[in-house]
C-alpha cells in the first residue's frame, strides 16, 4: 500500500494554520533540539505546534535500531550524533518555560551505544525541566536500555510523573516491525518499573494496522495489565515514506471505541485510542484522565523500592 493511495476519510486530516506553529517551529530550531513530532513525520505535528506543545527528543536524531515503521533516521548514532549534550537538559528547560507548557513529553532515540542507552541524560533533563519550571509534570517515553534494571532505576530516581516505553506492536510482528528489539524485554523494562516505584503511572502503546489481528491486540492489553501497566495508547499505522513498512489495513473509528473499551475494562486507568493517537498526544489529557495529575506531586517524596 503506498503513501500515496488514497486515504479513507477518517484518515484526512485538516493543517491547521496561524502563527503559534511557526513560532514552536522557530523555538525549536532555535534552541537546537529534536523533537519526535518533526523527527518521526508525525501526521500530528501542526496540531500540536499550533498548540504550543512538542516532544522533546534527547540524543540527536539517529536512532541505532531501525525499526520497519519509524521516520526516524536510523545508522551509527555514535558517529553521527555523538557522546550527550550536556547542555541539552537545560535547553529542553527553557523550551518547557518558553512555551508554557504544564506537562512535558521527554523522549530519545535509541542509543544502543551509550553504555546507560542515556539514562543518564533522561534523568538530568527531568531534574532541569523541575528546577526552571516548578509544577510542572513530566512524562518520559523511554527506549528499552537493553533491558538494563540500573538504567530505568535511573531514570526513575529523577522522579519523573509517568514512565512510559511503548511495546508498538504484537510479538508476531517484531521480527519484520523492530528487529533489533523483543516484546518480552519491553514488557520487563515496564514491570521493573512498577517494582521500582509502585506508585508511579506507567504507560505503554502500539498501533494497528500492521497486519496484526484483532485477538493479538487485546493479548497485548491483557499482557500490559499483567504487568500493572496503568495508561494505553492504540492508533492507526501510517507509512511514513515509501521507504516505510506499508500499511495492511486502516482501522476504522468504531474498531478504536470498542479497543478503547475493551482496555478500560480489563482495568486501565485511562485509554486513548483513534486514528491519529500517537503515544505523547495529548498527553496531558490523558494523564487527567488517568487522574495522575492529583497523585504525581507525592510520588517523589517515596523511595525507589529495592
Amino acid at each position: 500500500m503506498s503513501e500515496r493511495q488514497r486515504f479513507p476519510e477518517w484518515i484526512k486530516k485538516r493543517l491547521p494554520g496561524g502563527p503559534e506553529a511557526a513560532q514552536t517551529r522557530r523555538l525549536v530550531e532555535r534552541l537546537a533540539l529534536a523533537t519526535v513530532c518533526n523527527s518521526a513525520k508525525c501526521p500530528n505535528i501542526w496540531e500540536c505546534y499550533g498548540r504550543k506543545v512538542a516532544t522533546f527528543m534527547l540524543l540527536g536524531n539517529t536512532c541505532t535500531r531501525g525499526c520497519t515503521f519509524c521516520g526516524v533516521q536510523s545508522g551509527a548514532a555514535s558517529l553521527s550524533s555523538g557522546p550527550p549534550d550536556p547542555a541539552e537538559p537545560q535547553r529542553v528547560a527553557e523550551a518547557v518555560k518558553e512555551l508554557g507548557l504544564r506537562h512535558a513529553v521527554i523522549t530519545s532515540v535509541t542509543r544502543d551505544d551509550l553504555p546507560d542507552g542515556g539514562a543518564a541524560q533522561f534523568a538530568a533533563t527531568i531534574e532541569a525541566v523541575r528546577a526552571l519550571n516548578p509544577g510542572v509534570t513530566v512524562e518520559v517515553l523511554t527506549p528499552d536500555f537493553l533491558g538494563s534494571r540500573d538504567a530505568v532505576r535511573t531514570v526513575l530516581e529523577a522522579r519523573p510523573d509517568v514512565f512510559n516505553h511503548n511495546v508498538e506492536t504484537v510479538p508476531r510482528l517484531y521480527p519484520e516491525v523492530r528487529p533489533k528489539a523483543d516484546y518480552g524485554r519491553s514488557l520487563d523494562v515496564l514491570h521493573t518499573a512498577k517494582q521500582l516505584q509502585p506508585g508511579m503511572l506507567t504507560k505503554s502503546g502500539l498501533m494497528v494496522g500492521l497486519g496484526e489481528t484483532r485477538a493479538e491486540v487485546e493479548a497485548v492489553l491483557g499482557d500490559l495489565r499483567g504487568v500493572a501497566v496503568d495508561v494505553v495508547t492504540i492508533g492507526q499505522y501510517l507509512q511514513p515514506t515509501k521507504r516505510h513498512r506499508p500499511v495492511a489495513a486502516f482501522i476504522e473509528p468504531a474498531a478504536f471505541e470498542e479497543l478503547e473499551a475493551h482496555a478500560l475494562r480489563l482495568g486501565f486507568a485511562a485509554a486513548f485510542c483513534g486514528p491519529f493517537v500517537r503515544s505523547s498526544y495529548h498527553a496531558a489529557e490523558v494523564l487527567t484522565r488517568a487522574g495522575g495529575h492529583l497523585g504525581a506531586r507525592t510520588l517523589q517524596r517515596r523511595d525507589i523500592s529495592p
